[in-house]
């Protein structure tokens, strides 16, 4: 479906930038002894992984549609080279989407239950930098298809 498919290189920035702050302001908690701070790393988290649902809809979506313009173009195929790298997107793509959800669940889970202490703090640290990582290589993919190869650009439409 072409309509949600448009949408995908605009949505994308949103789980980029809410996760990075996200990955930032973390760290920055373990200096920063503040309640009301700690509590607006959580909603970071939070709409980091909503949008990142919604990115990863959307790309599923870009990447059928991909799929067809390219069966429907001249040469009928689209190239290992392309196929694998679109497949890594997603991959990582789902993976970090994964990974911030199951983030957000044990950090909601050790608030609720007043388990978050300085050691989950610190433990929070290492996974939303492992997180950040994953963000990275996401991008990178994403941005690999479209500068490299034009994908979602007006040279495959």
């Amino acid at each position: 479906m072409e309509t949600l498919a448009q949408f995908h290189p605009i949505v994308v920035h949103f789980p980029i930038a809410l996760l990075s702050f996200y990955v930032l302001f973390e760290i920055v908690t373990l200096f920063l002894k503040n309640k009301e701070f700690e509590k607006f790393v959580l909603i970071l988290l939070l709409a980091g992984t909503l949008a990142g649902l919604a990115a990863v809809l959307t790309g599923h979506q870009a990447e059928e549609f991909a799929e067809e313009k390219f069966e429907n173009s001249k040469s009928g195929i689209i190239s290992e080279t392309i196929e694998n790298v679109i497949g890594e997107h997603e991959e990582y793509a789902t993976i970090t989407l994964w990974f911030f959800a199951a983030l957000s669940a044990l950090r909601i889970g050790l608030l609720v239950t007043k388990k978050f202490n300085k050691t989950f703090k610190i433990l929070f640290v290492v996974l939303a930098l492992v997180g950040g990582f994953l963000i990275y290589q996401t991008g990178a993919h994403g941005g690999i298809l479209v500068y490299k190869y034009g994908i979602g650009t007006e040279m495959i439409k």
